[in-house]
C-alpha cells in the first residue's frame, strides 16, 4: 500500500444570522405561538441561542414571550 497524500477541504461553517433582526424579520409577540413554538422543543423547554442562533437581546424577548403566553395558558409548560 502506497501513502497517497489526500487534501481535505477546511471545514467552514456558515456564520448564522438572526431571524429577528435586521430590515424584514419578524416581531416577536407572545400570541403568535405558531412562531413560538419554533423555539421550543417537542418536550416544551426553550432552545438555547446557540443552536437558534437568535441573539442575545432577542433572545431574551423571545423568553418573555413564551413565558407570557404560557402564563396566559396559550402554550403548555410541559409536554407528556
Amino acid at each position: 500500500m502506497s501513502s497517497v497524500p489526500t487534501t481535505r477541504k477546511p471545514f467552514f461553517r456558515r456564520r448564522k444570522t438572526c431571524p429577528f433582526s435586521g430590515p424584514d424579520a419578524i416581531q416577536i409577540d407572545y400570541k403568535d405561538v405558531k412562531l413560538l413554538q419554533k423555539f421550543t422543543t417537542e418536550r416544551g423547554k426553550i432552545i438555547p441561542s446557540r443552536i437558534t442562533a437568535v441573539s442575545q437581546k432577542k433572545q431574551r424577548e423571545l423568553a418573555q414571550a413564551i413565558k407570557r403566553a404560557r402564563f396566559l395558558a396559550l402554550m403548555p409548560y410541559v409536554l407528556d
